[in-house]
């Protein structure tokens, strides 16, 4: 029995396809063509080369003609008879000869390539929707590797913790193969397998991403360009593109012209390369495109995208698909490729009712659980050698990882204490055993960088632990200890929460202690910040309380864009004084909002609970085996909530009845640029008691810091607006160029530097209203942005000011939590 067992693993992939036909595709100069396509003629079976130009093929005994493609050279077909487990077929394809037509072109005349463009330009729209559904199978194979990196980043010495010392290292490998189904504008893919190197719990990149060049505008992805990036034949390509015609080759019968894509300038997102055109359909054949730095692409240095299509029936579908990235990053010099490689196609499948659902990407159970005979068997791309050792060397130091004797160890590396930790950026401590970690604030904290009328110099230091359970379940604990040197008030309190469910993550999270509060309890304004203006300018612009409190709140998220949510909180309410008069000969102003109230708040007692629902409708989620993630939608958000602050319960002073309803959303006007908007309103049912700290605030802006964008004014006095009115409105929007005007402008196209307009306005009735109006500066190297904001007020009083932030790096603003 051990023997049949033994030989039944070893021979499992010959099981499952009893023949192999393999082989080597060169050119006729001896060089490997990476990449190439081999197909079975007659079926929708076939295979690509892997980049050093080796293929397998599995398939039954009998006699077949296997073609072999590449972009660029003539396709050659051979004859085989298979018999044996294993059959050896090399191709040696030729460099495509192209044969001009006999035109007549006089001096100045049009190159034939733009009346085929024209062509194709007619028929895109066609082609593009020619195919209403189909079904097939399709391989991913990702990877990305470095050629060079820093030795250290951010001050911690880089270390991938694999042993290798070398520069040149994989640093992403995975593949996947999935069922792709797709009828008009609905997809799903199934994810049969799925495997990436070192990670065996890990998912691949799993998501077929096909460039239809036959869409106006192709997008690859914000970070690479938010506008995208225009097709060769997209409706006004002619006025961003210049072509030249290479002549025409035969395949198959079939006349096919190669045309040379040529942008007409610089700081353009635009495509440069070739495409092939068959003659007469005006469809696509081929596409080799590249894109540079210099089209407005940003963090990668070149990307590279090669397609080929194949005919089935009366249409052509994609057979492979093959990208390209290289760049440098803060150091890090990597490369890369991904494959995508479709086979099986069904365009006329039949799904049953409701197949298509908000689940658009489903990893089955089982589906990162595949054997190494399973993905011998069923690969369609050979591995590199590299990527042989890299499964085998990475596969080891997983299983090395598990012992408890090397976790050890690696936490006794990665738990090495710094001075820039310490000190700068905070100290963690992980266990990898157990999945936890222990993390502490810098203790910059408690160096006496803080500062305020009412504590003097005080330090705020946080400590954090979490712990990950099995099915991604966390636990969350984060203590807080605060003491004022002036006032001598000491101040603890403890934040916690635990995440828990199969699939749809549900939280409850409980608070309690002794606490510091903003007026404004979300917080407009940051501890960093006014220290800085009280201490430097004598601008006390935070104005705090104390209190004991608990808070206990739940959200649960119900699929199809709902989640709901719930809170009850107790506050015993205390006033604080300034315990410093004047700094520098210049007085601070008292604690509390002069513009709402002419005395602080006298003690008293808040019983608050709140219920919210969010929906966002046809939000669309990926469906691992133990968890759901939204990933969101093309429609808005929605936010509906009711607060009341219960009169009498635990002596509770408070009794109020608030509401409040939001709804934002990003709109893509992809060459157009972008538009982000919230709206809001909301107001007082009743307002029989309310204190100072249960007004409705806003968020507000006094610093030279930008607030959080699309939810704050960035000039607005930070209590002047606050009320208890019956109704108020906010509106928020902002228009992102991305790139949009300054292509045209010298310095700021070379830079990548953006233009962004936008407006807040407040409104609560005729005699009380606020607006803004701003032009910005983003994307200043990459993480800075500047705003120039003017304010204007009901009375016609405007103010000016100029704002900073980095958005990518720290965020802005207050916390909404």
């Amino acid at each position: 029995m051990n023997k049949l067992l033994a030989a039944t693993i070893l021979f499992f992939p010959y099981l499952c396809f009893a023949n192999t036909i393999t082989g080597l595709v060169k050119d006729n100069k001896g060089n490997v063509l990476p990449f190439a396509s081999i197909l079975i003629k007659g079926t929708g079976k076939g295979t690509t080369a892997n980049s050093k130009g080796i293929y397998n093929l599995q398939t039954d005994a009998g006699d077949y003609v296997v073609v072999c493609q590449h972009v660029g050279f003539k396709t050659e077909e051979k004859k085989i008879s298979v018999n044996k487990i294993k059959t050896e077929l090399n191709f040696e394809l030729q460099e495509q000869q192209y044969n001009l037509k006999e035109v007549v072109v006089t001096s100045g005349g049009e190159d034939p390539a733009y009346e085929i463009i024209r062509n194709a330009i007619k028929k895109r729209e066609e082609h593009l929707n020619e195919i209403k559904k189909f079904q097939c199978r399709v391989y991913i194979k990702g990877q990305l590797q470095l050629r060079d990196y820093p030795k250290k980043f951010l001050g911690d010495k880089v270390d991938f913790e694999d042993g290798d010392t070398s520069k040149r290292k994989m640093i992403f490998l995975s593949e996947t193969v999935a069922k792709y189904s797709v009828e008009d504008q609905k997809k799903k893919i199934e994810v049969v397998s799925t495997k990436v190197s070192g990670r065996s719990d890990g998912f691949g990149f799993s998501n077929p991403q096909v460039f239809s060049f036959y869409e106006n505008i192709i997008s690859l992805g914000r970070g690479l360009n938010p506008r995208g990036f225009i097709s060769p034949i997209s409706n006004n390509a002619l006025n961003f593109y210049r072509y030249k015609f290479e002549g025409t080759f035969f395949e198959n019968g079939i006349e096919i012209n190669r045309i040379k894509v040529i942008p007409r300038r610089k700081y353009e997102p635009l495509f440069s390369g070739y495409i092939n055109i068959i003659e007469g359909e005006w469809r696509l054949q081929s596409v080799q495109l590249k894109l540079l730095k210099e089209q407005q692409m940003q963090f990668l240095d070149t990307l590279e995208i090669e397609q080929l299509y194949m005919p089935l029936k009366n249409v052509w579908v994609i057979k492979q698909q093959v990208v390209s990235p290289t760049g440098k990053f803060f150091g890090f010099d990597f490369f890369g490729n991904f494959v995508q490689v479709y086979d099986q196609y069904d365009i006329e499948p039949s799904f049953k009712n409701k197949f298509f659902n908000n689940t658009i990407l489903k990893f089955s159970d089982s589906s990162n659980k595949k054997s190494l005979a399973y993905w011998d068997s069923i690969r369609p791309l050979p591995l590199l050698d590299a990527e042989v050792k890299d499964y085998k060397k990475k596969d080891s130091l997983e299983q090395l990882r598990k012992e408890p004797k090397y976790l050890d160890s690696l936490d006794r590396i990665r738990n090495k204490i710094t001075f820039n930790r310490l000190f700068l950026l905070g100290q963690a401590f992980d266990r990898e055993k157990t999945k936890e970690t222990f993390s502490f604030d810098p203790l910059i904290a408690v160096s006496g960088i803080y500062y305020n009328p009412v504590e003097g110099r005080f330090f705020n230091y946080g400590m954090h632990y979490n712990k990950e359970f099995k099915g991604h379940d966390q636990l969350n604990i984060n203590p807080n200890f605060r003491y004022g040197f002036s006032n001598k008030h000491f101040n603890f309190y403890i934040n916690s929460s635990y995440a828990f469910g199969k699939k749809d993550k549900s939280m409850i999270s409980v608070s309690g202690g002794k606490k510091v509060f903003q007026f404004n309890n979300n917080n407009p304004i940051s501890e960093l910040n006014n220290a800085l203006s009280s201490y430097y300018w004598q601008h006390n612009y935070m104005k705090i309380y104390e209190a004991a409190f608990t808070k206990i709140s739940f959200t649960k998220p119900f699929g199809n864009g709902f989640s709901t949510s719930a809170s009850v909180q107790f506050q015993d309410r205390k006033p604080l004084e300034n315990t410093i008069d004047s700094l520098k000969g210049k007085a601070f102003l008292p604690n509390y909002p002069t513009e709402l109230i002419s005395s602080n708040i006298n003690p008293h007692k808040a019983f608050i609970a709140t219920v919210g629902l969010t929906w966002r409708p046809g939000s669309k989620y990926l469906e691992f085996p133990d968890r759901k993630i939204n990933i969101g939608s093309k429609y808005p958000t929605f936010n509906v909530s009711f607060t009341q602050g219960v009169n009498g319960l635990l002596g509770s002073d408070v009794d109020y009845s608030q509401w409040h309803f939001s709804m934002n959303d990003n709109l893509n006007l992809k060459l157009g640029g972008r538009i982000s908007y919230r709206i809001g309103m909301g107001g007082f049912f009743n307002a029989n008691k309310v204190y100072a700290p249960d007004y409705q605030h806003y968020l507000g802006n006094q610093t030279a810091i930008a607030s959080q964008y699309l939810n704050s004014f960035q000039l607005l006095p930070y209590y002047q607006f606050s009320n208890t009115e019956k109704f108020y409105s906010t509106a928020h929007a902002e228009y992102h160029l991305d790139g949009l005007l300054t292509n045209k402008i010298p310095l700021f196209r070379k830079l990548n530097w953006f233009f962004v307009l936008g407006g807040n306005a407040l409104y609560i009735n005729k005699n009380s209203h606020y607006y803004e109006a701003f032009f910005s500066i983003e994307n200043i190297f990459k993480i800075v942005r500047i705003d120039a904001v003017q304010g204007f007020q009901q009375n016609g009083v405007t103010t000016t000011g100029i704002r900073f932030s980095l958005p990518l790096l720290i965020g802005s603003g207050g916390n909404t939590n």
